[in-house]
């Protein structure tokens, strides 16, 4: 175990160095993790004869791309970054890749953000294409944990977001100190468990939305779980008690909102048991 607990000091977060221009492994990870859901979704589609072309998912991967990187970002600079009022009044900064004329990337990316960028992006779609906003958000549900496994492991090859202080065997060294792999926890039980509830789910399936909501609830709950062994954010640290931390806070929420929009549109569609 010794090997994997200094497992950073065998590792570069760099994955490419190209004269100067450094892409890192957590960049590379984002790209896998849109274009993985958007296979499984193509997979999904196929496998099961749904009314959608491979130019209509074509066409649709452009906005749910775009909206997952603007939400993202953006979503990050509101929530989390302490230099929001800066971003606010210089809003062009939020997507410059360099600083101090040294290429970053764009660093910080707020989960949460990237939701919201994705749930406008797929509704911007379905106004242009006639498609149901219900029905694809069920099915791209079902697409996203396995994607969004990759970005988390993304997370841990770039040696962020790491977890407290812990003296269990499979923790690591992160500048001096063992902490919980938290990323990976986050992987696991926000990506592949979430996945196979739903994959098992959407059988049972009574009105459109019902796995997109399924999904959102799913995905609070295994979050604010997970911060129970993530470290806060430095700058922001615990919003209440000492222990409640501002990704739990947004997850509260958001199962809120889930179990809101599921009596809405079970009472909507005229659901009966």
């Amino acid at each position: 175990m010794e090997m994997w607990n200094h497992v950073y000091s065998y590792f570069d977060p760099v994955a490419i160095n190209i004269f100067g221009l450094k892409i890192h492994w957590y960049g590379l990870m984002y790209i896998l993790a849109i274009f993985s859901a958007f296979y499984i979704l193509k997979t999904i589609v196929r496998n099961e004869n749904l009314p959608y072309s491979n130019d209509d998912l074509d066409d649709y991967f452009m906005y749910e791309a775009l909206g997952v990187i603007i939400g993202a970002r953006v979503g990050y600079v509101l929530f989390y970054d302490p230099h929001t009022m800066y971003y606010l009044a210089n809003p062009w900064q939020i997507f410059n890749p360099f600083m101090n004329g040294e290429f970053i990337g764009l660093r910080g990316m707020s989960y949460h953000g990237g939701m919201i960028g994705f749930i406008i992006g797929t509704y911007i779609y379905t106004i242009k294409a006639k498609k149901s906003f219900l029905n694809l958000m069920d099915l791209a549900a079902i697409a996203i944990p396995l994607g969004y496994t990759f970005g988390r492991i993304g997370n841990f090859l770039n040696q962020e977001l790491f977890g407290r202080v812990t003296d269990v065997p499979w923790a690591i060294y992160v500048d001096g100190a063992l902490r919980h792999p938290s990323q990976l926890y986050e992987a696991f039980l926000e990506g592949i468990v979430v996945f196979i509830i739903l994959f098992f789910y959407r059988k049972y399936k009574t009105f459109e939305g019902q796995i997109a909501i399924a999904y959102l609830f799913l995905y609070s709950l295994m979050r604010a779980l997970s911060e129970i062994y993530r470290e806060p954010d430095f700058h922001i640290g615990y919003d209440y008690l000492d222990f409640i931390t501002r990704g739990q806070v947004i997850s509260f929420i958001s199962m809120a909102i889930a179990v809101a929009l599921y009596f809405y549109l079970k009472n909507k569609n005229g659901y009966k048991s």
